[in-house]
């Protein structure tokens, strides 16, 4: 939080793009030397490929995204203004806040003008000048035979007080330079963990998923969720996939990770192999009448949380799910 606080002052940002400044700054960190690996990047340990700097720019600049032909007239700008504030995850594109339609976009097509901010009182843009300190000049010697001369008039003045040594002899005691705040092991490690793997591959190389996911089939099994059967000829089979996830804490350390076991529900088509579909969660319109009820009445609101609450319903149909992987009976 330190670093992205710094990288909102530092080009005098709102704080409604705390998210993109947290994120960016995770994105960062986890491209940076650290404690928690030795000899490489978070990144580089993850994935097993060294991170490129290339793309990096500062956090906050102005920039101009070009807009395509196909968008715009001949006479009208080919560029738009917009706010930097951070990288994409789902191509190599820079995420954008477009100043002119106020919405975030993503772009690949970006100039940066690095030394240049948004005044957001003026709505324009405005540079970053650099304090540079003043050379102190040079103070002028005196002569060798005026200084002797006022120290013997001084000595004679007032022969009982101690003698002062000149200006030139007087020691300035250095102010000690400011430490940095190292960041914490639990802090480095939080921002490696919540790198998620997208795949069953990737997750299987690291014990705290691979237990997820065993904790994940022991649930299916105690609930009775399903049973092994011979795959039918004139059934359609569903597959499934494995979906990960990172539970965090309110102070942002981890507090699970979490494997889900989900059939790929997108194959099957609607009137034919289901008519009615269900979400095991409950309306937010409902949650927030059953707390306006609770506050009116000076209740007491308990909350608790039903593991796996999505196995704990019936269907009446007949369906056919393929073994999840890596975890496939034999025989």
């Amino acid at each position: 939080m330190e670093m992205a606080r710094s990288m909102l002052q530092e080009k005098h940002l709102p704080k409604a793009f705390w998210a993109e400044a947290v994120y960016t700054a995770v994105y960062l960190l986890n491209r940076c030397p650290t404690k928690a690996v030795q000899n490489m990047t978070p990144i580089e340990a993850w994935s097993g490929k060294k991170p490129s700097a290339k793309h990096l720019r500062v956090f906050g600049s102005i920039c101009y995204v070009h807009i395509p032909t196909e968008k715009r007239h001949k006479l009208e700008e080919k560029t738009e203004k917009g706010i930097f504030l951070g990288y994409s995850t789902q191509s190599k594109g820079y995420r954008i806040y477009n100043l002119k339609t106020k919405k975030l976009i993503i772009s690949r097509d970006v100039e940066f003008d690095e030394d240049a901010m948004w005044n957001w009182d003026e709505e324009k843009v405005e540079r970053q000048s650099v304090m540079i300190p003043k050379e102190t000049p040079p103070q002028q010697q005196q002569e060798e035979g005026s200084d002797q001369a006022e120290m013997e008039r001084r000595s004679q003045q007032a022969p009982g007080s101690p003698r002062r040594p000149p200006p030139s002899e007087e020691i300035e005691e250095e102010t000690p330079p400011r430490r940095t705040k190292l960041l914490s092991d639990i802090y480095e490690t939080c921002n490696f963990i919540m790198l998620k793997p997208e795949n069953f591959e990737t997750a299987v190389k690291h014990k705290v998923w691979v237990q997820a996911m065993e904790e994940e089939i022991k649930m299916i099994e105690k609930n009775n969720t399903w049973e092994l059967t011979d795959r039918p000829k004139d059934k359609e089979v569903i597959g499934v996939k494995w979906i990960y996830k990172t539970k965090l804490n309110a102070d942002g350390s981890i507090q699970k990770h979490k494997a889900r076991l989900v059939a790929k529900g997108y194959s099957q088509l609607p009137g034919i192999d289901y008519t009615e579909t269900f979400a095991p969660v409950a309306r937010l319109d409902t949650i927030r009448a059953l707390i306006a009820i609770a506050a009116n009445k000076k209740w007491k609101i308990y909350q608790m949380d039903v593991k796996s609450a999505f196995l704990n319903g019936y269907i009446d149909e007949e369906i056919y799910v393929e073994q999840p992987q890596g975890f496939i009976a034999k025989g």
